[in-house]
């Protein structure tokens, strides 16, 4: 889908603004805190329906109860009710769950904040797997909202069952079999994008990522029943799944296919920060591959501040990837352009 504009209410430093975007490149320019990021924030938003910062809570502009962000035939209110945040999807002007709002501006984002897939904790990497998966996959998406609510409310009965000392084992047995069955769905899925990672061509770097699953089943259930009472906590399953991403010892190593997997190196703790930069670079090139094949059509493509990033021999291959497909693109100065590929872009001008 094409993103032609964008609506903005009371969102973030936005009062009420509205931006036309070109059908190939448009460059967003200005300088820091004018808004750039909030921008991208927004247009993320229509792709995931969540934010890629966070929190939604602190989106609606100070001293306002609601605010909303409006492209094309989609649109999310967000709202303060009776000390209740609330968000309402709508697409068409017809109110959506999340689950069915998912998938009608696909996306792919690449932020300086997306170093955090290689320094942050797990759950960073499980909402990046969880950001491409619900794009593509629409059992996916349900079987992850299925998973989470059983979570919270099994959840609920070990944090009764740690006070009152009692375990109502039938009603256990349900959120159970709820778990397990969606689990494996998630899980499933999961291993199948990471194996695609793997397989796929590496142009940039040359990565290989492992999964730390947790599986679930009525055995590990029952091996952790006692932790679980103690912690109140259910502690098995894909919400504690991990990832981790491995580079060679020493990425110029003329016959790496004579290498085994243990000498392999976690560039969390062993690669610098530029190979790490290049390790998530080639990650999202991989991801925007992962997103054209299948859905069989073409991501819209958001690069914020990369100019900051990576050098000019990598940010030339990026704007390489912009070529034949939408590109919304931040910066701080239009000249980090190169002057010929100015030519075509559209440039958005935003003031402190």
């Amino acid at each position: 889908m094409f993103l032609k504009s964008i609506f903005l209410q009371n969102f973030r430093n936005y009062s009420k603004s509205e931006f036309n975007f070109s059908k190939a490149t448009t460059l967003i320019v200005g300088p820091n805190t004018s808004g750039k990021t909030n921008l991208i924030e927004a247009i993320f938003f229509l792709s995931t329906g969540k934010s890629f910062k966070g929190g939604d809570q602190d989106v609606i502009s100070f001293d306002y109860d609601i605010a909303r962000i409006r492209g094309n035939s989609l649109e999310i209110v967000f709202a303060w009710k009776e000390e209740r945040f609330i968000k309402r999807y709508l697409v068409n002007g017809v109110a959506k769950q999340r689950v069915n709002f998912v998938g009608h501006l696909p996306a792919v984002l690449f932020a300086p904040s997306d170093l955090e897939l290689v320094t942050a904790s797990p759950g960073i990497r499980r909402n990046y797997l969880d950001f491409v998966l619900e794009q593509v996959d629409s059992v996916y998406r349900r079987s992850l909202l299925s998973y989470e609510k059983a979570i919270r409310a099994r959840n609920r009965l070990l944090e009764n069952a740690k006070k009152t000392g009692k375990r109502n084992e039938e009603v256990f047995e349900y959120w159970d079999n709820v778990l397990i069955d969606n689990g494996n769905i998630v899980t499933k899925t999961r291993g199948k994008y990471l194996e695609y990672i793997n397989n796929s061509i590496k142009n940039v770097f040359d990565l290989k990522v492992t999964y730390d699953k947790s599986i679930i089943s009525n055995d590990r259930l029952l091996q952790y029943k006692d932790q679980e009472l103690a912690a109140g906590a259910t502690l098995v399953g894909p919400h504690r799944d991990d990832f981790s991403i491995l580079m060679h010892p020493n990425i110029n190593t003329a016959n790496k296919s004579e290498l085994n997997e243990s000498e392999l190196k976690d560039i969390k703790f062993f690669g610098s920060r530029g190979e790490q930069r290049l390790a998530v670079l080639q990650l999202k090139i991989i991801e925007l591959s992962f997103l054209k094949e299948n859905l069989e059509e073409v991501p819209l493509l958001l690069l914020d501040d990369i100019f900051s990033e990576l050098d000019s021999e990598h940010i030339e291959l990026v704007l390489k990837m912009t070529k034949g497909q939408q590109t919304i693109i931040t910066t701080t100065h239009k000249e980090f352009m190169h002057h010929n590929m100015l030519d075509n872009v559209q440039i958005i001008s935003l003031s402190q």
